[in-house]
């Protein structure tokens, strides 16, 4: 083999190995077809994340109500079934008016005022049970002059 032929084989396997680039042959992806896969991307994306946060709101503690009698009456629940944060329990007849601003409404319990527990809720409407003998489920919390206040999750009507 002469040195001729020996130029001509490295130039045959320079062109083997180079490619000329051209952006309109081959399987490139233009620029709208990358945008729209993008866009439905970022939609299926809020999609899936707001069902699955519906889901897992209904998992956690979703707001439920079980009617016994009539509306309200007795063997109702309403709220929350969440009993790990609203696992303290009263029960008495539900009166309005809290003490020195804590709590919107008290339970009346026997042993006097001191046995009062005053609630509140961001869950439930307690004013439709006001007059009612009811269970409550919540979470206590820190007071300055109540002997016991408590956010209420859960109710269930007694009588």
């Amino acid at each position: 083999m002469d040195s001729m032929e020996k130029k001509e084989e490295k130039q045959k396997e320079k062109e083997e190995v180079l490619h000329d680039f051209n952006p309109s042959e081959g399987s490139s992806m233009n620029g709208k077809k990358f945008i729209a896969i993008i866009a439905v991307s970022i939609i299926l994306g809020v999609g899936t994340g707001y069902f699955a946060s519906q889901k897992g709101s209904a998992s956690t503690g979703a707001v439920t109500s079980q009617s016994g009698n009539a509306e309200n009456g007795k063997g109702t629940i309403i709220g929350s079934t969440d009993t790990k944060t609203f696992k303290d329990t009263a029960q008495g007849v539900l009166e309005k008016g809290g003490v020195n601003g804590e709590g919107q409404f008290h339970l009346v319990r026997p042993g006097g005022d001191s046995q009062n527990v005053y609630v509140t809720s961001s869950i439930v409407d307690l004013s439709q049970f006001v007059k009612k003998k009811i269970k409550v489920w919540g979470q206590t919390n820190a007071s300055q002059t109540a002997g016991w206040l408590m956010d209420v999750g859960r109710v269930q009507v007694l009588n």
